[in-house]
């Protein structure tokens, strides 16, 4: 098996000869440098556009097209390649053109969210994705690094790149940062670049690791070359650690949230029973608890359902019950006893 294996890495390596096509797609050296500068941060900036409406109005499909517009991806796999190669220049100029267009995203992002007359923190889907990731957008993101990796060093299978660029999201996040950091959700602001960041070391870590599996990495290289990029995927592989612990608490996190939400559907469940009523939205973010109700009629005593969620989120529940005729809002400061 490991000789068939090691067959297979032979008759798969990476062209040299592809090489200067590379260089030609993910640097922007040479006389026309500055042309594809410009094109480039056009790009970044008509996506962050897109993004950012796309996201303000829950549009899924205006997120995706963002998605395929942004260039983001281009210096990120610039940086890993150059880390692969030992280029340390290349890899600074990657890092900074990186460095620049996630500010210049940020900050169009939230200008333009003010834009927008109103802005949901709390249900809108493209939101809410994204300022909790968890494990699992580590495990994309290493995925889709790689498969950006393999697409690089194949020029056979470079149509796979859309489709990378949809599944691994670099300006969305950033968009939804921007938002959240103009409308001061800094919590929300926080874990949305934490999706970033994550999907940034993830296609450093994969990609180089793809780079060196195909061949597309220096074999030879002077001592301060070596010991320059041990030093970078060492800092690199401490940050996707930090990352994963971080990563770690959203998912539990997470899952507590599910676990709380599904109590207050069993709850709204038992206090609905008998009545006219069903339940139109439950937003629920600990101590607060928001739910929509459609029906005819008087409403159970929104005092009983009060008291059934204390127990689960403490006295200091705010809980608001919004119908069509009536709105009640139960905030006791202290605990209830039966």
């Amino acid at each position: 098996m490991a000789e068939l294996f090691q067959e297979w890495l032979k008759q798969n390596q990476f062209d040299r000869a592809y090489f200067p096509e590379i260089v030609e797609k993910l640097y922007f050296e040479g006389d026309l440098a500055l042309r594809k500068l410009t094109s480039y941060f056009v790009l970044v900036l008509l996506a962050t556009v897109i993004a950012t409406f796309g996201v303000t109005s829950a549009s899924t499909a205006t997120v995706i097209g963002a998605m395929l517009v942004a260039p983001l991806m281009t210096p990120i796999m610039g940086t890993t390649l150059a880390l692969s190669m030992g280029n340390g220049s290349r890899a600074v100029r990657s890092i900074l053109l990186v460095l620049v267009s996630v500010a210049a995203v940020i900050g169009l992002a939230a200008l333009l969210s003010f834009a927008a007359f109103f802005v949901d923190f709390e249900s809108n889907p493209e939101i809410t994705s994204r300022v909790q990731p968890g494990l699992a957008a580590l495990v994309v993101a290493l995925a889709a690094g790689a498969t950006g990796a393999f697409a690089t060093t194949r020029k056979s299978v470079g149509d796979s790149l859309p489709g990378v660029a949809i599944a691994i999201s670099l300006v969305p996040p950033l968009s939804v940062g921007g938002i959240a950091l103009a409308h001061g959700r800094f919590d929300d602001a926080f874990g949305a670049l934490l999706l970033f960041v994550t999907n940034f070391l993830a296609i450093i870590l994969a990609g180089s690791v793809v780079f060196w599996i195909s061949g597309a990495n220096a074999v030879t290289l002077s001592k301060s070359q070596a010991e320059a990029r041990k030093r970078a995927y060492l800092i690199a592989l401490t940050s996707a650690v930090v990352v994963t612990l971080l990563l770690g608490g959203t998912t539990f996190e997470a899952y507590r949230n599910e676990k709380e939400y599904n109590l207050v559907q069993q709850a709204l469940a038992e206090w609905l029973s008998g009545s006219s009523y069903e339940t139109i939205s439950t937003l629920v973010r600990k101590p607060n608890v928001t739910i929509t109700l459609a029906g005819e009629g008087d409403l159970p005593p929104v005092e009983q359902l009060g008291k059934n969620l204390q127990s689960t989120f403490g006295p200091a529940l705010v809980l608001q019950v919004k119908a069509r005729t009536q709105e009640n809002v139960w905030y006791p400061e202290a605990p209830i006893s039966d």
